[in-house]
């Protein structure tokens, strides 16, 4: 028998900022999301075929076959979405003692999914939170990492560098779907204290928003309940300082 999931303490999306800056994170619900980034569920939903097409991430040093993805970069403004050139996602092992080091190329969103009206409401909401939290900083260089954790080899590995830091100001992690699959306990730990909080995201469009400097993060591996199971995830990154790797 399986052990009953913890379910994550929701914010209110009027709380979001401070809850944020009080304990270095918070959780929305699918329809809060909706309602702070004002992209109903069914614009957003329009987002979720692109993960059964996302090709095979060729970088993992652990020789795991568990992972798809794509990658795209973006410069955002609480008003303004622009793409900016295709280029490596780069992390320094400080972050990433697995990956880091590495100019990773990964394949692109798809040009379809971008020009959404639901992705730019997404990030134009997001610079706005976080703008609130960081008034002085003008603009966010953001990355959008669109992931697919199978089974493929009996076991999938959402986090295979375990618990980390991105290297970043703040990091927004989405649940898009969660089929035939048991673990995948999210879990988050104060940087720089005792607190911890460990919950499971079971609701497609959950939205968790991390300060990363605050905090630290993981997701624990799944295993199938089926004969094929998958985790699907969209983390999007927000740095003040330019993109990783100059």
């Amino acid at each position: 028998m399986n052990a009953p999931l913890l379910a994550p303490s929701f914010t209110a999306p009027e709380q979001l900022v401070p809850t944020v800056r009080d304990r270095g994170y918070a959780v929305l619900s699918p329809s809060d999301v909706a309602a702070w980034s004002g992209a109903p569920i069914a614009a957003l939903d329009a987002m979720r075929p692109d993960w059964d097409s996302l090709p095979p991430d060729a970088w993992m040093k652990d020789g795991g076959r568990y992972r798809r993805r794509r990658h795209s970069c973006f410069v955002v403004t609480p008003d303004r979405v622009e793409q900016v050139a295709h280029r490596a996602h780069w992390q320094s092992v400080e972050y990433n003692a697995l990956h880091g080091g590495m100019q990773r190329w990964f394949e692109p969103m798809e040009p379809s999914t971008v020009a959404l009206g639901a992705w730019g409401a997404l990030l134009r909401s997001l610079a706005r939170t976080c703008a609130a939290l960081r008034p002085e900083v003008p603009r966010w260089f953001v990355e959008a990492h669109q992931f697919r954790i199978d089974t493929t080899d009996g076991i999938g590995r959402p986090t295979p560098e375990g618990a980390h830091r991105d290297g970043v100001d703040f990091v927004a992690v989405l649940l898009v779907a969660r089929e035939g699959v048991k673990g995948g306990e999210t879990r988050v730990f104060e940087a720089d204290g005792p607190r911890g909080e460990r919950f499971t995201l079971t609701e497609p469009w959950t939205m968790m928003l991390l300060d990363d400097a605050r905090v630290i993060h993981e997701s624990t591996p799944i295993q199938p309940t089926s004969d094929e199971g998958h985790r699907d995830t969209l983390v999007i990154t927000l740095r003040a300082e330019g993109f990783q790797g100059g």
